[in-house]
């Protein structure tokens, strides 16, 4: 497959915006076939020293965050705060299909690229925005990361915390991830409506309204007034067969019995305790219910006995609904991460694989990753190919404009 048969070569799409979720999702539209121009201030998007900077990245001699959410762009570097530089802008909009921006409304409408302004330039254009919190309402202008908008607003650190212990904390970006893949679904949806119209339109999404869709179950039961505690311990789990077990080489097990009545006859095969299946104290869900510490302690004993290869056996053998609590460091191992498509090989010399994105279709396969742009790498060429004179381009570099 080459290029050109991809689902979205020929789109271009101009990446206005810093961080994770809407690069992100620029990565998946380039993945795709689409031509990705990354927008960049003078001092660059500060991705690019994200793993230095945050002490929640792990630590390496390869820059893999910025490999990651840059790969296949191209880089322009514009002073946006110059006259010259914004004009320079308006000349890469009417020339672009999509626009990506991730700037809180304020800064938007100081630069004069809110949707009304981009609209004006190219009114066939899909303007895409991300936000912490939304465009409406008291907290629209608040700028928003996904711990704190995606993860803490929406509840979801609250609902993962166990009893008289703090909230959880999750790892770097992982709820902007999630945030891409829905702006992704939005742009797509605005290219099919302009396939229609022959019309541009703006499209959005926040970091706020997926954590809440993702904490879907509990926010939901909130608005109708239903409200589960915070989690017991281990040893008093709310189900002994919906909890997490530590195996005999250290790794955990999540067991996830959702029809405990039908599978109960295999839980105590796979622990070699076939009489429990008939022990008054764990006949019925309820009485399970009821003794869940009970029943957590005899399995707790029995997974404790045996190391991860054996219940991996058995209760695939039973038919038992588990998955293993996978570390980071097994990642590289997973053969069926790779199988399955999720990690792929690059064309980067210093990072030979990656973690493809997760759309999968019959008729196309993803390009290969190549390497994330230098600063400004592009600048010449992106301007030239908008229609700008060398000589244009030359009095933009004078002033700092462009670099």
């Amino acid at each position: 497959m080459t290029e050109s048969g991809l689902p979205l070569a020929g789109l271009r799409v101009l990446d206005v915006s810093s961080f994770i979720a809407a690069p992100a999702a620029a990565v998946v539209l380039g993945d795709w076939g689409a031509d990705v121009i990354k927008v960049e201030g003078p001092d660059g998007d500060p991705n690019r020293r994200i793993m230095l900077d945050s002490s929640n990245y792990p630590k390496g001699a390869v820059n893999y965050p910025w490999q990651m959410d840059s790969r296949n762009k191209r880089s322009i570097v514009l002073d946006l705060k110059q006259p010259a530089a914004r004009a320079a802008l308006d000349r890469l909009i009417a020339v672009s299909d999509v626009l990506i921006c991730n700037f809180p409304p304020p800064v938007r409408d100081k630069l004069r690229l809110g949707y009304d302004d981009v609209k004006a330039v190219n009114p066939r254009l899909i303007y895409a925005s991300l936000t912490g919190y939304g465009e409406t309402g008291p907290d629209r202008d608040r700028p928003g990361f996904d711990v704190t908008a995606y993860f803490a607003r929406s509840g979801l650190l609250d609902a993962q915390r166990y009893e008289d212990g703090p909230p959880g904390v999750p790892v770097p970006a992982q709820g902007d991830r999630a945030t891409a893949m829905t702006l992704v679904s939005a742009i797509l949806m605005g290219l099919m409506q302009r396939a229609r119209t022959g019309e541009g339109s703006w499209v959005g999404t926040s970091l706020l309204g997926n954590g809440l869709w993702s904490c879907g179950v509990v926010a939901q039961a909130a608005l109708v007034d239903a409200y589960l505690p915070p989690r017991p311990p281990l040893d008093r789990p709310r189900s002994a067969l919906g909890s997490i077990y530590r195996t005999a080489d250290d790794r955990w097990l999540q067991l996830t019995i959702v029809r405990e009545d039908r599978m109960w006859p295999g839980i105590c095969q796979t622990i070699e305790r076939p009489e429990l299946e008939t022990d008054p104290r764990f006949a019925t869900l309820e009485e399970r219910r009821r003794r869940s510490g009970e029943l957590a302690a005899i399995l707790r004993d029995a997974f404790a006995g045996r190391d991860y290869e054996h219940w991996r056996r058995t209760m695939a053998a039973h038919g038992i609904t588990f998955g293993v609590i996978s570390r980071p460091q097994d990642i590289p191992d997973d053969q069926q991460a790779v199988a399955c498509g999720a990690v792929v090989e690059t064309a980067i010399p210093d990072m030979p694989r990656t973690l493809s994105n997760p759309i999968r279709l019959g008729f196309a396969e993803q390009k290969a990753a190549r390497p994330a742009p230098a600063l400004g790498e592009h600048s010449d060429q992106v301007l030239a190919e908008a229609g700008l004179s060398a000589g244009e381009i030359a009095a933009l570099r004078q002033s700092g404009a462009v670099r």
